[in-house]
């Protein structure tokens, strides 16, 4: 499997997705159409938890803004992964600003909803 790695724009994070188990999502999110830009995301998603995983995948979250659409897309990924963790282990750091508490609130929120998956609220130093 290859590694998937998307440029930040204005309103796109920078997206890192490792086969060696690590993933991760840097700054703002708010594509103008959030399911086409995140489609070869999570079809890379479904293909790496459908194949034979590393010991450990580790998935950093540092979202500091993000629209309800890519709330939504997250919510579908951490489905995803929340039954992929069953098997596996598997974490997501919520990595957070302490002056943003929405970012906080919202990984509160994922934390509440995906109960069988790990989540950490991580304050950004």
């Amino acid at each position: 499997m290859e590694k998937l790695h998307l440029e930040a724009t204005q309103y796109t994070p920078e997206i890192s997705l490792d086969p060696n188990g690590v993933i991760a999502f840097t700054g703002k999110s708010y594509p103008e159409n959030t399911f086409d830009f995140y489609q070869p995301v999570m079809e890379w998603l479904d293909q790496y938890f459908g194949n034979e995983l590393p010991e450990r995948t580790v998935v950093n979250m540092e979202i500091i803004y993000f629209n309800s659409s890519s709330s939504k897309l997250f919510f579908d990924m951490f489905d995803m992964m929340e039954e992929a963790g069953s098997e596996h282990a598997l974490e997501v750091n919520w990595i957070y600003d302490p002056e943003n508490e929405s970012a906080r609130e919202a990984g509160e929120d994922f934390i509440e909803d995906f109960d069988k998956l790990t989540i950490n609220l991580i304050e950004k130093g």
